[in-house]
């Protein structure tokens, strides 16, 4: 009898499951919480590595489609002074593809693809080791049983507490993110400042990085240390408060800078948690983690790169081996096994190298900031 598989989040990481798992003739149920894919906006740009998240499309037979829609020119990355000057200017080769970007979105719907997602199906807990399997159950009341629950529901995911007690803290770094539309058009300066890439000001405890998405949309975060409470009193809904407040935290910068955020349309605040460093857990039968629900790290470019390929990774090993996958239950939970064994440590190295990048980014030293661009980017 075939094992019942299920992914709780339709993010990269269960997507990419779930699609690797299709490619190979193997049935799982997608549970998402989100009652439709445009439910809710997917977020900014990725920037998809060769050896991780590049990889994990190519397990999926999804390469060739996403060179179509990524944008290698995205690439590029600018770092200014506070006062405009110039610092670096890196602009890819026509033939780079190390880590071309695509828009989230656009990711989301090529991994969708022909599958068969279960919308609006709210995962509340999972109880692994009871008779059937483990126990499923619903925000509106209903259970399921199913052999393996993968957890790809996120930083405050349902499903890590049926395998760890431990909860994301925060860094001590807040971003509060807003956006410019239409930016060729409406504000044709701040497109040339921006220019195919990103561009980004460090300073001393705070940045400011702006980053070109598809369709002329630019996503603009200021980054700061601060209690998490510092913006407790401010009503995100008053554009115009939140609008003082950064333009006051970021007094004296260049006025080309600042109006990234004069013109921002809406602000959202997201203060950055992260889980332990080297988090793991006691194997438990049935019930597995990937990406931000297993390892969440500071959101430096590794985080859905690695939970994409963890779901290629996982797909492969339960659906083409040891033995007969489709029909054992062993053979299952030794796939599993095997597989944590491997995310655990390839996401410990990745977690140390970009909590010290969090570090030097948002640091009493802008210089530092400086540096650790120099040590990444091709000279």
């Amino acid at each position: 009898m075939r094992q019942r598989i299920a992914v709780v989040g339709g993010g990269p990481a269960g997507l990419t499951f779930a699609r690797v798992l299709h490619r190979h003739g193997c049935p799982v149920a997608v549970l998402e919480r989100d009652r439709a894919p445009e439910a809710r906006p997917p977020g900014g740009t990725l920037d998809l590595h060769e050896g991780l998240g590049q990889l994990a499309l190519d397990k999926a037979g999804l390469l060739a489609e996403f060179q179509v829609l990524s944008r290698p020119e995205g690439q590029a990355m600018r770092i200014l002074d506070a006062d405009g000057t110039v610092l670096r200017d890196w602009r890819p080769r026509p033939d780079d593809r190390a880590n071309p970007e695509i828009d989230r979105g656009q990711l989301r719907d090529l991994l969708l693809g022909p599958l068969d997602v279960q919308w609006g199906r709210g995962v509340t807990e999972v109880v692994p080791g009871t008779r059937d399997g483990v126990r499923v159950h619903f925000a509106d009341g209903r259970q399921e049983t199913f052999d393996l629950v993968v957890g790809a529901d996120g930083a405050w995911s349902r499903i890590r507490p049926a395998v760890s007690p431990v909860t994301p803290h925060y860094t001590g770094v807040t971003l509060v993110e807003t956006s410019l539309d239409d930016v060729d058009i409406r504000h044709p300066d701040l497109a040339r400042l921006v220019g195919d890439g990103s561009v980004a000001v460090y300073g001393v405890n705070r940045a400011l990085v702006a980053q070109r998405n598809g369709g002329g949309h630019v996503k603009v975060y200021a980054q700061f240390r601060a209690p998490l409470e510092r913006h407790t009193n401010v009503d995100l809904a008053d554009v115009e408060a939140v609008r003082s407040s950064l333009l006051a935290l970021f007094d004296g910068w260049a006025a080309p800078v600042l109006d990234l955020l004069r013109h921002g349309t809406a602000f959202v605040h997201r203060p950055l948690y992260v889980l332990p460093v080297s988090h793991t857990w006691t194997h438990v039968p049935g019930v597995t983690l990937l990406g931000d629900a297993a390892h969440l790290m500071p959101p430096l470019g590794a985080g859905a790169n690695l939970a994409m390929l963890e779901g290629a990774e996982l797909a492969e090993s339960i659906a083409t081996g040891p033995g007969d996958i489709a029909t054992g239950p062993g053979d299952l939970d030794e796939a599993v096994r095997a597989f944590e064994e491997r995310m655990w440590a390839r996401a410990g190295r990745w977690a140390k190298i970009t909590t010290a990048g969090l570090e030097r980014l948002v640091s009493p030293d802008p210089a530092e900031a400086l540096a650790l661009f120099d040590q990444v980017q091709p000279s």
